[in-house]
């Protein structure tokens, strides 16, 4: 039977405490740096050599969905009755309410070191230093809005620009893409802010600190904000059923300036085994509430 991902702000207050119990107990455990590792690791951009598998490419969407998957069995073996719960960036902005509660993610950094200090995520409270990192800091960090360079959460208008396209991705299948609902959703363009990055892409910049780069993992809104990014993959297979496979369907050829650097969809996503077709009906694991 498939279990439920539920809104962040629909939490009870118990499952509050069992989701961020279960997140320190793997970071106690060690296991929770292990996917800060796996993401820094898979952080291949456009420029740089070899496959890119967990961005810049189509198999952004089913390598977060597969990634999501194993935090949530880490979660799950501390405490069966844990899910990740999403957050609705559209709908929830304000900087002191959910998830930026005291039981919950905490609030934002102070200045001006962007330090968290509150909630129980603070390095203050002794249980989750950041070990893995592409910087030398040792505490979470956050610097909502960017005040100096102010810029605002993605909207509703923005997603939904999103989820309108019905195609799945296009070549040149990187983060020049112009059309297609994938690259529209990851965020990358050109020019400056709200140009320059949409969505997901824009959430990481607006939360700012930690969730910059590919050591973003050490945030736990990480989990929060690609719950929600993959329900958008959800939403887009449901309201273009006759469209909605995962492109491209073979590997480019030999002569493409992408061949071996992108994922089809009947080859293996590394670290996994799994395949982008395979992720494609989660339905039978979970659901959105």
């Amino acid at each position: 039977m498939a279990y439920v991902r539920k809104n962040v702000g629909k939490l009870t207050a118990d499952e509050r405490r069992r989701f961020v119990n279960a997140l320190l107990e793997i970071k106690w455990r060690g296991v929770y740096d292990e996917f800060v590792r796996l993401h820094i690791s898979y952080y291949t951009a456009d420029g740089d050599k070899g496959l890119r598998a967990a961005h810049m490419g189509p198999s952004f969407l089913p390598w977060h969905r597969r990634f999501l998957l194993d935090l949530e069995g880490a979660l799950q073996r501390v405490d069966p009755s844990v899910t990740v719960p999403y957050w609705d960036w559209t709908r929830d902005r304000s900087t002191t309410a959910t998830p930026w509660t005291d039981d919950l993610l905490g609030g934002n950094g102070r200045s001006p070191d962007h330090q968290v200090v509150s909630g129980p995520f603070a390095y203050g409270q002794g249980y989750w230093p950041i070990k893995e990192g592409v910087t030398d800091g040792a505490f979470l960090t956050r610097n909502f809005g960017r005040p100096r360079d102010p810029i605002e959460l993605p909207t509703k208008k923005d997603l939904d620009a999103a989820l309108a396209d019905k195609v799945y991705d296009t070549s040149p299948w990187d983060s020049t893409c112009t059309k297609g609902f994938r690259n529209k959703l990851e965020g990358w363009g050109t020019g400056r802010d709200h140009v320059a990055w949409r969505n997901h892409n824009l959430v990481h910049r607006w939360v700012g600190g930690a969730m910059l780069g590919g050591a973003s993992v050490n945030d736990p809104v990480f989990w929060l904000h690609h719950a929600f990014v993959d329900m958008q993959w959800t939403r887009w297979q449901q309201r273009h059923r006759k469209s909605a496979r995962y492109l491209p369907a073979a590997p480019p050829g030999a002569g493409d300036d992408q061949h071996g650097r992108i994922v089809a969809r009947n080859e293996s996503m590394p670290p996994w085994s799994v395949t982008p077709r395979e992720m494609e009906d989660v339905s039978g694991i979970y659901r959105y509430a």
